[in-house]
C-alpha cells in the first residue's frame, strides 16, 4: 500500500478524517484545497478579537464523535475540551411561552405539564422510541457502507420498516405523544440539522431529540472550528501533506479509471486513486465530463440554505442564552415557504448563538459575539448572477431576515441590538456556493428524503471510473458533523477493501 498514492479534493472533515485513516495505513495522502485553512462549511471567522462558527455551533450526538475519534486511534475527551450545554436550547414561541429544553426530567416535566398535561409521560414514550432508532440506526443504517442493494435489502435489515418508521411522516407520527403544536414543534425542529422539513422527514429522526436529552449537547472550548484543528492535529501526525490556496478545475480520465487532477495556473497532480470531498454535485457538473449524472443529481432534492448574521458587539448580553431558537405558530407554512417556495416565510423561525456565554474567549472582555440563523430556501437555479437568482434577490431578503432577528430578540426585552453592532458579516446562499462550491447555496447538500437516505444515497465510489470515490454530505451517510466523520472512515474502508482486492 505504500506505492498507492491518494489526491483528496477538498480539505473538509470528511476529506482530513479519510486521509487520516488512509496515512495510517501506509497509503501517500495529499489533500488540495481551494481554500487558505481546512474544515470546508465547518469554518470559523475572527474578526477584532470576535470568533465566529459558520457552520454547527454545537456538539450533538457525542456517542458517534467518541466512536469516530476512536477510529482514528485517539480520544474524544483527549482531543476536545468539551463542556455540557444544559439546557440545551431556550425555546420561544409567539405567543411568548418558552421551554428549556433538558436533561432534568423533573424540570422538564414541571414545564411540560404546564404545556399539555399528560404531555410529560408522552415525552418518556417518544423517548423510548426515540432510543429505538438511534441504537438500530446507528449500527444498521448509519455506521456501516451498503455496497450492493443485496446489503441493504437483507432479511436482517426487513425489521427496520416496523422498528424505525422510514414510511411514517416524523410531524405526523408526533400525534402519537402530544396535542399541543408547539410541543410537536418542540421535538423536531432538530430535522433542520439535516436541512429538512419534518412534514417531509421520516419518523426516525426522532433519534435526534433523544440523543440530545440522553446524550447530551456539548461545548468545545474555541468553538465547534476545533474540533476540524484536533482532526488537522491527527492528520498531519499520521503524514498527509496538505497544500492550500489551490482550485481542481478536472479530475482527469481515462476509460474507466481516473489519473490525477488538473489544478488551476496549468498545473497536474497524478495520483493512484483521487477521493472527493468537494460537494458531489459540483464534482459532477464541474469536474468531471458529462455523462449525464450531473443532470441527473440536478434533479434530486436539494436542501434548504440560510442566511448568517455574524455580529461583532460593543457591549455584552448576559440574559441571552447561548442557544436560543424562536419558533413560529406558523410552523408548516414557514416549511412550504422554505421547500416549496424557496424564499423567506413571513414570520421565520429562527436561531441566536451565543457563543461567549459558554467561552469568555469567544469575544472580548465586556462584548459580546452573535450568531444569528435564519433559514431559507435554496437557489433556485445556479447562474452567476450576483445579486439574484431567478427572482430571489438576496440582498433583499438577507435585510429583512436581519429585520426578523431583531423583532424576535425584542420579544426578549432587548431592543438595542442594532445600535451595538460593531461590525457584521452576512452568509447568503449565494456566500454558500461562492466559498464552499455548494450547488444551489444548499448547507446541507442533498435532502434527507426517504429516498435519499442510506442505500439510496449517493454511493462513495464512482459507478465507472473505480479509481475515483467521494465523501461528504451528498454521499452516505449524509450531512453533518459526526456523520462526516462517519463518511470519511467508510470511504477510507471502501478504498482499502478494493485495494486489497486488487492484491
Amino acid at each position: 500500500m505504500k506505492t498507492k498514492s491518494v489526491l483528496v479534493i477538498g480539505a473538509g472533515v470528511g476529506g482530513i478524517v479519510a486521509a487520516t485513516h488512509l496515512a495510517k495505513r501506509g497509503l501517500n495522502v495529499t489533500v488540495v484545497e481551494k481554500n487558505d485553512h481546512p474544515g470546508g462549511r465547518c469554518d470559523r471567522i475572527s474578526r477584532d478579537g470576535h470568533h465566529f462558527d459558520t457552520g454547527p455551533t454545537l456538539l450533538v450526538m457525542p456517542l458517534l464523535y467518541e466512536a469516530e475519534f476512536r477510529a482514528l486511534g485517539t480520544s474524544m475527551r483527549e482531543a476536545l475540551e468539551l463542556q455540557r450545554v444544559d439546557p440545551t436550547y431556550h425555546l420561544v414561541f409567539d405567543n411568548g411561552s418558552q421551554l428549556a429544553l433538558t436533561s432534568d426530567m423533573k424540570s422538564m416535566q414541571e414545564q411540560l405539564e404546564s404545556f399539555e398535561v399528560g404531555s410529560f409521560q408522552g415525552l418518556l414514550r417518544y423517548m423510548t422510541e426515540g432510543h429505538r432508532h438511534y441504537d438500530l440506526g446507528m449500527k444498521k443504517l448509519v455506521r456501516r457502507n451498503f455496497r450492493t442493494a443485496a446489503e441493504f435489502f437483507s432479511l436482517g435489515n426487513l425489521p427496520l420498516l416496523v422498528q424505525v418508521k422510514p414510511l411514517a411522516n416524523h410531524y405526523r407520527n408526533m400525534s402519537a405523544y402530544f396535542d399541543d403544536p408547539r410541543l410537536k414543534a418542540a421535538f423536531t425542529f432538530q430535522d433542520v440539522y439535516m436541512g429538512l422539513s419534518p412534514f417531509e422527514a421520516p419518523a426516525t429522526f426522532s433519534l435526534m431529540s433523544y440523543t440530545e436529552l440522553a446524550h447530551g449537547v456539548w461545548y468545545p472550548r474555541g468553538g465547534m472550528y476545533s474540533v476540524v484543528e484536533a482532526l488537522m492535529k491527527l492528520a498531519r501526525e499520521a503524514g498527509v501533506e496538505f497544500i492550500f490556496d489551490t482550485t481542481v478545475e478536472k479530475i482527469d480520465v481515462n476509460g474507466t479509471n481516473v489519473r490525477g487532477v488538473n489544478l488551476e495556473h496549468n498545473n497536474y497532480l497524478e495520483a493512484d486513486i483521487v477521493l472527493a470531498n468537494a460537494d458531489l454535485p459540483y464534482v459532477y457538473q464541474n469536474l468531471l465530463p458529462q455523462d449525464g449524472m450531473n443532470k441527473k443529481l440536478a434533479r434530486k432534492r436539494f436542501s434548504c440554505s440560510v442566511i448568517s448574521f455574524f455580529w461583532g458587539m460593543d457591549k455584552p448580553y448576559e440574559t441571552l442564552t447561548p442557544h436560543t431558537l424562536f419558533l413560529a405558530d406558523d410552523y408548516r407554512e414557514n416549511f412550504v415557504s422554505i421547500i416549496r417556495d424557496l424564499g423567506l416565510p413571513a414570520n421565520p423561525s429562527l436561531y441566536v448563538h451565543a457563543p461567549t456565554r459558554l467561552d469568555p474567549s469567544m469575544s472580548p472582555r465586556g462584548q459580546d459575539t452573535l450568531i444569528a440563523i435564519v433559514p431559507v430556501g435554496h437557489m433556485s437555479e445556479n447562474g452567476e448572477q450576483a445579486k439574484q437568482s431567478c427572482g430571489q434577490d438576496w440582498g433583499a431578503i438577507r435585510d429583512e431576515a436581519r429585520q426578523h432577528v431583531f423583532r424576535r430578540l425584542a420579544s426578549l426585552g432587548i431592543n438595542d441590538v442594532e445600535s451595538h453592532i460593531k461590525f457584521e458579516m452576512t452568509y447568503t446562499p449565494l456566500s454558500w456556493r461562492k466559498r464552499y462550491n455548494l450547488v444551489k447555496g444548499s448547507t446541507h447538500g442533498l435532502s434527507h428524503t426517504l429516498t435519499q437516505l442510506a442505500y439510496f444515497r449517493p454511493h462513495n465510489r464512482h459507478a465507472r471510473y473505480h479509481n475515483l470515490y467521494f465523501v461528504g454530505a451528498s454521499t452516505h451517510p449524509g450531512t453533518g458533523l459526526p456523520t462526516a466523520m462517519v463518511s470519511g472512515r467508510l470511504s477510507a474502508e471502501r478504498i482499502l477493501e478494493d485495494i486489497r482486492t486488487e492484491i
